[in-house]
Formats: C-alpha cells, sequence, structure tokens
C-alpha cells in the first residue's frame, strides 16, 4: 500500500520537470539568433616564416625558367606579400647568358610576379652567346618575372664590356636582350660596341 502512495507524490515532480524542461525548450526557440560576430580583418603582421628561401618555375618541358631564392622569407597575412632577406633571382633562357639580380633585401607577392629588390641591388649578366659581361647597380630594381623584365626609377650605373653609363632609369627586357636608359644618361661607349658591336 506504500508504493502506490509513494509513486502517486512523485508525480506532480516529475510533471514539473516537464514542465520546466518544455518551458526552457520553446524560450530558446523563440529567442532571436545571436548577432554573428563581424569577421576580423587581416593585419599585417606574419603568419610564417622560411629560412634558405626558394622557389623554382619550370616551363613545360620541366626546363627552369627562374628560380628565386633567400637566406630568409616572412609572409604577411593581409596583402600575401613577403619580405625577403638577401634575396637572389636567376632567370634562365635558352642559349642567352644567365642573368642573376640580388640585393640585401626584397619583397615578393603572391603568385611570385612581381619581386622588388633594394638596397646595393646588382643585376648581372655573365658572358656568353656573343655578349659580353653587363653588370647594373641601383637602390631599387623591380622584376616582372612573367614579363622577364627588370627596371628601376632610381640612379642605375651601366657596365657592358668596357662600356660605362649612368642614368636616372633604366628598363631591361631579358627576353629581347634590349636596354633602355632614362633620364640624364652620361657615358663613355667602347669602340668596340660603337663599331659592329651588339646594341643589345
Amino acid at each position: 500500500m506504500q508504493r502506490p502512495a509513494r509513486l502517486t507524490s512523485l508525480l506532480p515532480l516529475v510533471a514539473v520537470a516537464v514542465l520546466a524542461g518544455i518551458t526552457y525548450w520553446l524560450l530558446q526557440a523563440t529567442l532571436p539568433p545571436e548577432a554573428e560576430a563581424p569577421e576580423q580583418p587581416k593585419r599585417h603582421t606574419p603568419d610564417y616564416f622560411a629560412d634558405n628561401f626558394s622557389v623554382t618555375e619550370l616551363d613545360s618541358t620541366g626546363t627552369t625558367q627562374y628560380r628565386l631564392t633567400a637566406k630568409s622569407m616572412v609572409h604577411y597575412e593581409d596583402d600575401d606579400n613577403s619580405d625577403l632577406t638577401l634575396p637572389a633571382m636567376r632567370m634562365f633562357q635558352p642559349q642567352k647568358p644567365t642573368v642573376t639580380a640580388t640585393a640585401e633585401r626584397g619583397t615578393v607577392n603572391g603568385d611570385v610576379s612581381i619581386v622588388d629588390l633594394y638596397e646595393n641591388a646588382r643585376i648581372l649578366r655573365v658572358a656568353g652567346f656573343g655578349d659580353p659581361q653587363m653588370q647594373a647597380d641601383s637602390e631599387h630594381f623591380r622584376i616582372f618575372v612573367n614579363d622577364d623584365v627588370i627596371e628601376t626609377e632610381k640612379p642605375v650605373k651601366l657596365q657592358r664590356g668596357p662600356s660605362v653609363m649612368t642614368a636616372s632609369g633604366m628598363n631591361y627586357n631579358n627576353v629581347t636582350r634590349e636596354m633602355k636608359l632614362f633620364g640624364n644618361v652620361r657615358g663613355a661607349i667602347a669602340a668596340s660596341d660603337i663599331n659592329g658591336g651588339s646594341s643589345k
């Protein structure tokens, strides 16, 4: 006889618990959704690093077109650019001398289509295939990798074989081997470049 009495006394507690559960569920179902936190803008902070960085681009035959190396690389999340320490860019053209561009520091964009070189920047084209050695020095060179073009808006000193020139700016096309000098151009052109020498 005691068990039914105990069960009867528990029924109100169970009913209250069920009612409380249903009330909580209804409350949660009718509340407006919480506003999503706005996406935080990316900051110009490093998100990864690399030492002895190297990236190589190959053509469809597997031949190296260019190789970019650096002592260290720091990548930034906001603009996908990277800072380089002691960068070196080597560009290869079939049957033409290799061109190497170096500097104290540099930057490269996310798809490695533009490389900027700063501080003691130098372009060196080794002698070969009928071309004498060529060296250009400036405080800044910008390399357009896909076009194989190097340019600067800073004063530049150019040495091509025995010829020496200075200018206020420069554009060099590594495919056609054409060099354009801008602004205040001065220098001495060797007789070998005037009489029968290549103009490229």
